[in-house]
Parts: structure tokens; C-alpha cells; sequence
């Protein structure tokens, strides 16, 4: 036998084998027939027709093309063939359907296969299924360009898209919106209903929005709460005005979130391509400008941008970059606006008005810089500063002896949000030695609304300092009466959109009665905002508010002014302050002079107190610094009807007698009209001279009557009022001293949760490096069980199933024998199968509370 023959079988049992490798191999391999131009598949293993679905029947016989889709790159199949015609190894990812049809990728590496000659006769290709790759590839691309929680474009492709539309825009005549949105208060729900709720609610606002505008345009989310989108092929502004209707409309109907239903609203912004800019920067910046000035409005609008709005965004950006200069170079003033007693006249308080005296634009008014200030954080250096230098002009009049009053300082919301603005206070007040009493902190019922539970921890904070506290501009909010009964205020200020006309609108007068009706039952002064007139003051002082601030008695001075006035003891006038009201008080209201001189001449001897009035207004201002008992008035009234004259009376001064003098043919008709009461008798012109004074004189014995009545009335009630007072100004006592011991209850369970926290984050530091440490680890409790193993231990006890909780005697004996050991550093040689390991013990308890014992396994060398 020859050495060829021996090798024969050996050759052929080696072919076997690659043949088995072939069609057994995980790789998708195929064998293509090189000697004819389209390399007809003549070999396909089983991975291969599992990872293309077709069956092996499909496959053989079919040319190379069979594998390649119009998908595929044109030049990459030219290079493929080209790879092949010259007999060299080509690449190819191949993207194609399953016979199921999903689609799967793969790589497709192609070599030459040589005969004995050197002769190309066939390739192999070797196919690799890179699917899932290519999906993960995908889904990072998608996530780089989409938001992972709605699924829309994020501000990458944002950027391209709006690209994209610009560049249409160009070769047509049409404009591209750009959309800025904004949910308004979206931060309620997120706070009130936590995180989730708020993501429930934003994609349903992404679907929504996704409902109002075509297929080619696009809605994208910007990040938080605000929504971008891109119009496309527009033509007029009213167009875009019409899907924002459209979107107010879709976005107010309710949304319903863990069992509840809300109610949200948006502002919108609008910039227009080619119109208002020409690159994306600029678009961007315009909507946002324009979305601020909807936001500025009110909210629930939409705002074009405009280049008015342009110019005045540059002058907030000059004045925040001026006012940053201001707090630094000591440009801002405080001015000092009097509050005085409605009851001694004597001046009880000043109001801090900071002031910025600017030394190019002059003196900038507050509503100029204060917004500017409260958005770019400004505010908060500036509340600083007005508290120091309020509290500095305090220590100063002190030192000059002039006392008796406090200071009101307003408290930004920015400033109320600051976690440490009682402690911040505190400080001032000590450096410069001022008794907390003597300052007043103001607060704003938009600041309230904001938190209610973090704004009255705030509140119990800053009363158990000792200040008074304020609610500002009263009324103008949403929860005025649960402010009052739920927080600790000292005074409440009525605003001054109240007292304006509170001499004309008996709407405004009853208001402010309430108001300070209901702040005395509750123990709370009252004070006035913005009193211009003694009209104004006589009211309020009628209806026993008991503090005012305006004009009237002064306008905002600076300090050295005030001084002047500490010193003088300006107060209000004596005329204010005596009882206006003389016996029997009449008024009489005609157009005609005439008549108002013939019926003084009448009633001048009954001896009656005479006013006059020759219109409505004028007689709603007497009756304002005038305590009247009889109103005569006649049917003829200039801007006003004498019905409107009578309502308005009724409703502001309801003790106030109203007779009325009528012609016979009009006395029926306003008999008639009168359904309310609110004529008491009807007098017929021309009138008898004594029967007009008998008329008169029963009504002043009936208005007599009735005051006797009242005043019956008030000193059966004054006593239990009284009693009900001091009740509650003994509960709120209570009330304050139980806030205050609740907030040192806090404070100590805020440390003691502070150091649980601390120990827990020791324990579990602790934990992880027992974890990691190489050595295996194992805790035992007293009673040899096995209550701690780290990762080395569960490794080396792989076969013995769980050991946490087992009984160590029943794992390995010599572990409980090392615990029991009586020194305190334990060795006990210990071999776990052909390993000989050494168990180091430590008992726990010498230097702290644990207890049991920490055991580590050293490995040693058999002969060690």
C-alpha cells in the first residue's frame, strides 16, 4: 500500500467532518458556483434557510441576486460584483424580509475557494445575523432625535425639520409658523398629584396637539411643559390664529388623571418665516419672546411676535443689566409711605417702597424694574437690601427717640420660597437690634396660592419670631376667607381698587365693610390702601377700619423727610376725628335750586341740620363723610336715575331714611317701580308746608326709634363680643405656642431622621465593601445562624444551595466552633473540599450595639 492510499481514509473521514461543521455551524454559510457569471448557489446549510425562512429547495440552484433587494445600495452590489469578477473578498449587509415577514439584517462576508490548481471554482459566503445590531442602532437614532416620553421629535430634529420647511418656504411664496406652548400652571399638578400625573397629562396634551394640525407639520416637545410646533405652507396669520383657537378648544377639555378630573390651559407664541426672522435662532428667540408676552397677558393667549415687543425685550435686558449695577453701586432708595389710626389719627407705620434713582434714566418707576427683578431672580438681593436698610433707618430714628411705630416690608415670592428666610430675618433684626415686633412682613395672596402646606410652615416660622404679619392686596385673590381663618395674620390691607370708589360703588363699599367685618371677628386690624380723599376716609372711619395709608394723608418720602414727620407728630386732621353726625340731619337732592331754597327757607325752624345736593354723585359724597338720617330727594337726576340713587344708598347706607317728592302724574309709576323697599314715603309736589314737616318729623322719630333699637342691640351683644374676642385672642395664643412647639417637634425629628439616615447609609457603605471583599464572608447571629454571606462565600458554598438562614452547624460545623471560640481574635484551621482554608472570627459588641460574630475564610497552603 502506498503512502497516498494510507492517507486516503483519513482524507475522507476529514471531508466528513467539514461537511458536518458546515451544515451544523451556527453561521448561515452558502457555496456559490464561480465558474458561471451569476454564481448560482449550489450549498446552503441549515442556518442559513432558518435565518432567510426560505426552505433549502428555495435556495439551491438560485442565482447570487437572489440574496440582494432594491434596498440595497447600488454602488455596494457593484463593488460586491466587481469583488467577484476579479476573484477578491467582498462585504455586504443584507437587509431583507423573512418569509414571516419581519425584517432581519445581516452581514455577508464572500471569500474565493481555490482548487488543487489555484483556480477559483467556487466562494463561500458566511452569513451573520446582525438584526438585532442593527435595531439597537436604530433605537439609539430614534431616541437622539425623539422624547423618550411622548414620542415626539425632541429640539435635534426639531432644528432639521423647521430647516426643512424654511428651505420649501424658499422656493414657494408661503410662510412657516413657529409655535411656542406653554401649559399654564402645569407645576400645580406635578406638585399635587406627583410626577407620574404629570407625565399622564403631557401625553395627552402630545396626542392632542398632534390632532390639531396636518400630516406635514410638526409637534415636537421642547423639555418639561413646553411644546414646540412647525407649521408649514401658510399663507395668512389668520390661518395660524385658527389652529390656536383649535388648540385652546382640544387642550381645555377635561383630562382625567388618577380618578380625578382637570381642567388645563396654554399660552401660546408665535414668530412667522420669512416675516419676522431668517434663520432658526432668530425664529426661536422671537416665539419665546412672544410666548412670554401671551404668558404676561393673563395666559390662555396666543401672541404674534412683533417687533414693538422686540424693542422692548432689549430695553428688560438693558434694565436687568443697569439694575445688577444698581444693587452694586447703592443706586436704590427707600421711600416711606405713612400708615395712620383711623381712631387717634396718630401715625402707627411706615411701608418700605424701594425706589431706584437711576443716573441716566433718572428715577425708574417700581413697575418698571420690580417684575424684571422678581423673573431674573434680582429680587431676592434686593429683599435683602430693603430689610437691611429699613432695619438701619429703625436703628437710627430709635436712637433719636422716636418710637411707636413699625416698619411694613414686602416679602417677594421668590423670598417666601427661600427655606431659610426666617433665619435670614432673625439675623438682621439682631445686628441691628430691633425688637421683632417693630416689623411687619407683607405678603401677597399670589404667594399663597403657590403651596399651601409649605407657605404656612413658613408662616409659623416667621410668627414665632415675633413680626407682624400682613395679607396684602386683599380680596384680588381666590381663597381670601381660608387664608384669613387658616393663617396667623396680625393685619389685613384692603386693596385700593376697593377704596377708590368706594364712595360711588356700592358694589366696592360693600365689599370693604365685609372685609372688615369679617377680619374683626377673627381678631385681624384692617388697614386702607390708598386713600386719596376725606370722603374715603370719613367712610372707612364710619365703618371702623382701623388703619389707612394714601395721599390723603401723605405720599411716599424718603427718610429724612419721614424724620421731619416723626418729629412734627403729624397726624390726621381734628375735623376727621370729631363725631360728624349733629341731631336730626336732613338732606335734601334736587336738580332745581329753587326748589332746594324754597325747602330750606320751610324747614329751616324745626331746626333740622340742612345739607344739599344738585346731583346723584354729589349726594353720594355727602352721605360718604356725613352721618344723614333722612335723604329728601326729587325724581329728576342728572347721569344717574333716582332708583339707581335710592339702590346705591340702600345698599351702602341702609339706615339712612329715603323720601322721595314726585309731581301727581309720575308718583304712581314710581310707586310701582319700587319693589325692594326702597322708598320709605312718597311726598306729592307741590307740597302742603305742614303736612312736608309732619311727614318729616314722624320719619325722624321713626329713624329715632330705630337707633334707640340698634343701640340696644350693640350693647346686648358687646359684652359676649367682647368675651368671644378675648376667647379667641387666647386661642390664637395657644394656637401660635402649640405651631411653634410643633415646629421644635419637626426640627427634632428632622435631625433624628437625618441620623437614621446617615447610620442606614454606613450600614449599607458597609455592606457593599463586605460584598466585594475577595475573602468569603459569613455573619452569624447568637444562635450560629448564618444571617450575612458576601459574594465570595455564596461561591465557595455554590453546591450546598442557599446558605442564608441555615443553621452553620449544618453547613460546616467548625464555622459555629470558631464563634463559640472564647478568645476575642479566633484561627481554626478548616479544609472545604481540597482547599484548606484558616477561619479568622471577630466577635461583634465590643464597640458598638451588634451582636453575633463575623467570620472570613483565608485559603492556606496544605503543608502551612
Amino acid at each position: 500500500m502506498t503512502l497516498n492510499q494510507t492517507r486516503y481514509p483519513q482524507l475522507d473521514h476529514m471531508l466528513q467532518i467539514s461537511n458536518r461543521a458546515l451544515a451544523s455551524s451556527g453561521s448561515g454559510i452558502i457555496i456559490m458556483d464561480a465558474t458561471t457569471a451569476s454564481n448560482p448557489i449550489v450549498f446552503a446549510n441549515d442556518a442559513f434557510c432558518r435565518m432567510t425562512g426560505h426552505a433549502i429547495e428555495e435556495v439551491l440552484g438560485r442565482d447570487f441576486s437572489f440574496l440582494l433587494s432594491k434596498h440595497h445600495d447600488q454602488q455596494e452590489i457593484a463593488a460586491v460584483y466587481s469583488a467577484l469578477a476579479n476573484n477578491n473578498e467582498a462585504n455586504l449587509v443584507l437587509r431583507k424580509r423573512h418569509q414571516d415577514g419581519a425584517e432581519i439584517w445581516s452581514k455577508l462576508l464572500i471569500s474565493p475557494v481555490p482548487d488543487d490548481t489555484d483556480r477559483i471554482t467556487y466562494f463561500i459566503g458566511v452569513q451573520t445575523d446582525i438584526t438585532e445590531h442593527k435595531r439597537d442602532e436604530e433605537r439609539l437614532a430614534h431616541q437622539s432625535t425623539h422624547d423618550a416620553l411622548t414620542g415626539l421629535p425632541n429640539r435635534n430634529l426639531l432644528k432639521d425639520r423647521l430647516q426643512q420647511a424654511i428651505a420649501q418656504t424658499d422656493r414657494s411664496e408661503d410662510s412657516v409658523a413657529l409655535l411656542f406652548l406653554d401649559l399654564d400652571h402645569f407645576k400645580l399638578i406635578n406638585d399635587s398629584l406627583g410626577h407620574a400625573a404629570g407625565d399622564r397629562m403631557l401625553l395627552g396634551v402630545a396626542e392632542r396637539l398632534r390632532a390639531c394640525v396636518r400630516e406635514g407639520d410638526t409637534v415636537s416637545r421642547h423639555g418639561g411643559d413646553e411644546f414646540v410646533l412647525v407649521l408649514r405652507e401658510i399663507d395668512q396669520s389668520h390661518h395660524v390664529a385658527a389652529i390656536c383657537e383649535k388648540i385652546f378648544q382640544t387642550i381645555a377639555d377635561p383630562f382625567f388623571i388618577q380618578g380625578h378630573s382637570f381642567h388645563v390651559t396654554c399660552s401660546i407664541g408665535i414668530a412667522l418665516y420669512p416675516q419676522d426672522g431668517q434663520d432658526t435662532a432668530t425664529l426661536f428667540k422671537y416665539a419665546d419672546m412672544a410666548l412670554y408676552q401671551a404668558k404676561d397677558q393673563g395666559r390662555n393667549h396666543y401672541q404674534f411676535f412683533s417687533r414693538e415687543m422686540n424693542e422692548r425685550m432689549l430695553e428688560r435686558v438693558t434694565l436687568d443689566e443697569a439694575l445688577r449695577s444698581a444693587i452694586a453701586n447703592d443706586e436704590l432708595l427707600l421711600h416711606y409711605q405713612p400708615l395712620v389710626s383711623l381712631s387717634t389719627g396718630q401715625l402707627v407705620g411706615l411701608e418700605t417702597l424701594v425706589r431706584w434713582q437711576h443716573p441716566e434714566l433718572g428715577m425708574v418707576s417700581p413697575t418698571r424694574f420690580i417684575p424684571i427683578a422678581e423673573e431674573s431672580a434680582l429680587i431676592a438681593s434686593i429683599g435683602e437690601w430693603v430689610l437691611r436698610k429699613a432695619c438701619q433707618d429703625m436703628r437710627a430714628w430709635i436712637d433719636s427717640g422716636l418710637t411707636g411705630f413699625q416698619v411694613a416690608v414686602n416679602v417677594s415670592p421668590r423670598q417666601f420660597r427661600d427655606p431659610r428666610l426666617a433665619d435670614r430675618i432673625e439675623h438682621v433684626l439682631a445686628e441691628h437690634r430691633i425688637e421683632p415686633r417693630m416689623l411687619s412682613l407683607e405678603i401677597t395672596e399670589t404667594v399663597l396660592m403657590q403651596d399651601t402646606a409649605s407657605s404656612e410652615a413658613t408662616l409659623r416660622q416667621l410668627k414665632g419670631l415675633g413680626v407682624d404679619l400682613a395679607l396684602d392686596d386683599f380680596g384680588t385673590g381666590y381663597s381670601s376667607l381660608s387664608y384669613l381663618k387658616r393663617f396667623p395674620f396680625d393685619r389685613v390691607k384692603i386693596d385700593r381698587s376697593f377704596v377708590r370708589d368706594i364712595i360711588t360703588d356700592s358694589d366696592d363699599a360693600a365689599i370693604s365693610k365685609a372685609i372688615i367685618s369679617m377680619a374683626h371677628s377673627l381678631g385681624i386690624r384692617v388697614v386702607a390702601e390708598g386713600v386719596e380723599t376725606e370722603a374715603q376716609c370719613q367712610f372707612l372711619r364710619r365703618h371702623r377700619c382701623d388703619e389707612m395709608q394714601g395721599y390723603y394723608f401723605s405720599r411716599p418720602l424718603p427718610p429724612m423727610e419721614i424724620t421731619m414727620l416723626l418729629v412734627e407728630k403729624k397726624h390726621l386732621p381734628e375735623s376727621i376725628l370729631m363725631l360728624q353726625k349733629a341731631p336730626r340731619t336732613l338732606l335734601l337732592v334736587d336738580v332745581d335750586p329753587d326748589i332746594l331754597a324754597a325747602l330750606q327757607q320751610l324747614l329751616r325752624q324745626d331746626n333740622y341740620r340742612i345739607m344739599t345736593a344738585c346731583s346723584a354723585e354729589e349726594a353720594l359724597g355727602v352721605l360718604a363723610q356725613h352721618e344723614v338720617d333722612i335723604m329728601v330727594s326729587g325724581l329728576t337726576m342728572p347721569g344717574m336715575t333716582v332708583i339707581e340713587l335710592l339702590r346705591r344708598t340702600m345698599k351702602m347706607y341702609p339706615d339712612v331714611i329715603r323720601i322721595i317728592l314726585s309731581n301727581p302724574i309720575e308718583w304712581q309709576c314710581v310707586a310701582d317701580s319700587d319693589s325692594n323697599g326702597l322708598i320709605h314715603k312718597i311726598l306729592i309736589k307741590p307740597w302742603d308746608d305742614q303736612q312736608l314737616r309732619s311727614h318729616l318729623d314722624d320719619a325722624f322719630r321713626h329713624k329715632a326709634l330705630a337707633d334707640a333699637n340698634q343701640r340696644h342691640n350693640l350693647e346686648f351683644h358687646k359684652e359676649f363680643k367682647e368675651e368671644n374676642q378675648r376667647l379667641g385672642l387666647r386661642t390664637k395664643a395657644l394656637s401660635q405656642a402649640l405651631a411653634s412647639a410643633n415646629l421644635k417637634l419637626e426640627r427634632a425629628l428632622d435631625q433624628q431622621q437625618q441620623r437614621g439616615m446617615r447610620d442606614k447609609v454606613q450600614l449599607d457603605i458597609m455592606r457593599e465593601m463586605l460584598e466585594h471583599i475577595p475573602l468569603p464572608m459569613i455573619g452569624l447571629d447568637d444562635d450560629c445562624v448564618i444571617v450575612f454571606v458576601n459574594a465570595a462565600a455564596e461561591a465557595l458554598f455554590a453546591s450546598h444551595g442557599p446558605i442564608l438562614g441555615r443553621d452553620s452547624r449544618e453547613l460546616l460545623p467548625a464555622l459555629c466552633d470558631a464563634a463559640d471560640s472564647t478568645g476575642a481574635d479566633s484561627k481554626l484551621p478548616v479544609r472545604i473540599g481540597h482547599q484548606h482554608y484558616r477561619i479568622i472570627c471577630q466577635r461583634m459588641g465590643m464597640h458598638s450595639l451588634s451582636r453575633g460574630s463575623l467570620l472570613a475564610l483565608v485559603k492556606q497552603e496544605a503543608n502551612a
